[in-house]
């Protein structure tokens, strides 16, 4: 038998990085590669609708989209498409999840409050989910909460070709933060990937989502430095990080955050701050007022998830997608030169 064709379809949550991720596979394949042909509705009482026009019977399906703002809709969009793709017949179905909603809520901070991420891995396995790929995870004990297969792909490798071709001539002066104890495992990874060492600012909270003060660990005098988290929400806790950390000498300040949902006054924030750049990538769709912003930049993950998809199809391996030196020929004309 010919190995199957994977074939993706995708809510409305992210459809050009979907697109994208089509296209990535056409080149890979020598032949088109379309998004399943469906329709993703709401009637007029916000129910979610989906159709799909296309034969799926025996088809190994990959369903792309984040759980982002609005959370609560993507989620259901995913989980009817899931539901339509089982009653359909088909053989397989991956969630492509490249933000995953609700990771935040991965455990119990007082008493009686949800684990709401361990409630929505249980909904997606009911759905008929059978194995999820999704990218830096919140907290990585998330994937113990499915009892299906989880690939939990990693932005530092695309992050460490992005700072090796933007900084070149800068890496002796790299200093990576961490923006807080929680995060020094992700900001570890990729100063080793790119040989730099490594700073931690330590930030006390008053209540959540006020930083009452921070203390800079390591010396980070006339250092280039790049703060390294997982998700930017109203950026407040990251322009007064770079704030301190300009107050202790550093030379410019920079920012790799995967997941860029900017929501509420971050884009303010963020053009008003010391930082010379914020860079994220596309997991969440990027609003026009994000894309408008002269100090945001966005780095495809596009090509990593083709490339996972059809690794992912095909039984082969993913992890091998965590090393930037294989990630380098999938990035090919984007970092060369």
């Amino acid at each position: 038998m010919l190995p199957q064709e994977p074939k993706i379809i995708s809510g409305n949550a992210n459809r050009p990085m979907a697109e994208r991720v089509a296209r990535r596979m056409s080149m890979h394949r020598g032949r088109k590669v379309s998004l399943v042909d469906a329709r993703v509705e709401r009637f007029n009482d916000g129910e979610v609708f989906v159709e799909v026009f296309e034969n799926v019977r025996g088809e190994d399906m990959f369903i792309l989209q984040p759980t982002s703002n609005p959370a609560n809709d993507n989620l259901m969009e995913l989980l009817i498409i899931s539901d339509a793709l089982r009653r359909s017949s088909a053989a397989r179905i991956t969630a492509v999840i490249p933000y995953f909603g609700y990771a935040r809520q991965d455990r119990r901070s007082k008493a009686r409050t949800p684990i709401t991420a361990k409630l929505v891995a249980n909904m997606i396995v009911e759905a008929g989910i059978e194995r999820v790929l999704t990218l830096d995870l919140h907290a990585t004990q998330i994937q113990g909460f499915f009892d299906i297969p989880v690939d939990n792909l990693y932005a530092s490798p695309v992050f460490a070709l992005d700072v090796k071709h933007n900084f070149r001539d800068k890496m002796d002066d790299i200093m990576v933060v961490s923006p807080d104890v929680g995060g020094v495992a992700r900001a570890r990874d990729l100063a080793q990937r790119i040989g730099a060492p490594l700073s931690i600012v330590d930030k006390r909270r008053g209540k959540p989502g006020e930083v009452a003060e921070m203390t800079v660990i390591g010396d980070v005098k006339d250092r280039t430095c790049l703060i390294v988290d997982d998700i930017v929400d109203t950026a407040g806790t990251l322009c007064k990080a770079a704030e301190v950390l300009m107050e202790h000498g550093a030379k410019e300040v920079h920012a790799y955050i995967t997941h860029g949902v900017l929501s509420g006054p971050a884009i303010e924030r963020v053009t008003n701050s010391v930082m010379k750049h914020l860079v994220i990538t596309d997991t969440i769709a990027p609003t026009a007022a994000v894309q408008g912003c002269a100090k945001i930049r966005i780095v495809p993950t596009a090509p990593m998830f083709a490339q996972a998809i059809l690794n992912t199809s095909n039984g082969t391996s993913v992890s091998s997608l965590f090393d930037h030196e294989t990630l380098g020929p999938i990035y090919e004309g984007m970092y060369n030169g």
